[in-house]
């Protein structure tokens, strides 16, 4: 170990963001007839990947992000769409 602090950086493997993920994520969910954003908490608090389909990937995206990524990404889009009009 060198003892150099890392610093986190956002997800990016090809195209994919937390938010691009997130947005997958969420119409994946919707799409199998759950509600996303009550899946997406129950996960977030969990860590329980079952709280995410499987369909179109969705779960093994969801589990490329840390948790505290997954609230970084929309504690940064609540306060840049609703703080920052």
């Amino acid at each position: 170990m060198s003892g150099e602090t890392t610093k986190l950086r956002p997800l990016s493997e090809g195209n994919q963001t937390a938010a691009g993920i997130l947005t997958h994520v969420y119409t994946a969910l919707q799409t199998k007839g759950y509600d996303p954003i009550t899946q997406l908490v129950g996960y977030v608090l969990t860590g329980d990947p079952t709280y995410i389909t499987s369909f179109e990937g969705a779960r093994s995206m969801i589990c490329r992000l840390e948790r505290d990524e997954i609230l970084e990404e929309l504690v940064r889009f609540y306060v840049e769409n609703r703080l920052n009009p």
